[in-house]
């Protein structure tokens, strides 16, 4: 099913009826030295991940729907049961998913978990 939409979105694209293209880029730095650079472009419902660099050698994504805002503090997000998506790619590497719109994205160069709002889960340790 994802494949036709795709298709069709294609289609519309060659008459030239844009159907909504999102570009995402996150950018870390520390000290000038980039601790995470992702991109990710999304067009007639197909969207690319790339991982362009990541000091963990990994880019950590969850892919939230629209719908999930976040949560006021102290309580947990309402997304719907099984609608996130979370994956990594390496540092380098790209990945095409079809059948996403409206979503939020969230990127990270450590695999620590994280809510529509893109903050941590909860509290994190340091040595």
């Amino acid at each position: 099913m994802n494949k036709l939409i795709a298709l069709c979105y294609f289609v519309l694209s060659l008459f030239g009826c844009n159907v909504g293209d999102s570009s995402f880029v996150h950018r870390t730095n520390v000290d000038g030295r980039d601790v995470l650079y992702s991109k990710a472009h999304v067009q007639a419902g197909v969207a690319r991940f790339e991982c362009l660099d990541s000091t963990s050698g990994k880019c950590h994504y969850a892919v939230y729907p629209r719908e999930c805002a976040p949560a006021p503090a102290g309580a947990e997000s309402a997304c719907p049961a099984g609608s996130v998506r979370r994956f990594a790619i390496d540092r380098g590497d790209s990945r095409q998913i079809a059948g996403l719109r409206d979503f939020r994205l969230c990127v990270s160069a450590n695999g620590g978990a994280s809510g529509p709002d893109c903050e941590a889960a909860g509290p994190v340790a340091s040595h």
